[in-house]
C-alpha cells in the first residue's frame, strides 16, 4: 500500500462512519448543523449542500425541538 492509497481509504460517496446517539446527543448535532448551515455564505455552497445532506438524514426540525433536554441531561422535565 503506497502513499496515495492511505489517503482514499474512504472512497467518495462511501459510508465512512455510523454513529448511534442519545436524545441529547441528537439535539446538540442537529443545533450545531443548523446553526453552520445558517452561518454559510454562498461561496460555501459545497459546504452548504454537504450540512444540508446530513441534516435532510436527522429527524425533522419539529421532532428536535420536542425534545427536552433538561429531562434528557437531568431526568426531569421543565417546569
Amino acid at each position: 500500500m503506497d502513499m496515495a492509497d492511505d489517503l482514499n481509504l474512504i472512497k467518495p460517496n462511501e459510508i465512512a462512519f455510523r454513529v448511534e446517539l442519545s436524545a441529547a446527543q441528537l439535539k446538540i448535532v442537529y443545533t450545531a448543523l443548523k446553526s453552520l448551515y445558517d452561518d454559510l455564505g454562498h461561496e460555501e455552497s459545497d459546504i452548504e449542500q454537504v450540512v444540508e445532506s446530513v441534516l435532510a438524514k436527522l429527524p425533522g426540525e419539529h421532532e428536535i425541538r420536542a425534545i427536552d433536554l433538561n429531562r434528557e441531561l437531568h431526568g426531569t422535565a421543565e417546569r
